[in-house]
């Protein structure tokens, strides 16, 4: 993972995406078909590998059905 200014915060966000994703019953592939990208993609999010910003967050959370405030505020981060 790079280094970040907030590093467990966003380890925090890492493990609550792979969370999500897993409560929604989606793999990294199904996740990455819906954005019309190889799993590749999603496994770098996921790794911290690749950061993204809140509009992908966005959309991750609505593939994941979860509120992006909710998820926001099960980080501790709302």
């Amino acid at each position: 993972m790079r280094k970040s200014r907030h590093p467990k915060q966003y380890e925090r966000l890492l493990v609550a995406l792979r969370a999500a994703r897993k409560e929604a019953g989606l793999t990294q592939g199904e996740v990455a078909a819906k954005f019309a990208a190889h799993a590749s993609f999603i496994s770098k999010i996921e790794s911290g590998e690749r950061r993204i910003d809140v509009v992908e967050l966005a959309d991750l959370c609505k593939v994941y059905g979860v509120p992006l405030a909710m998820f926001l505020n099960r980080i501790g981060l709302s």
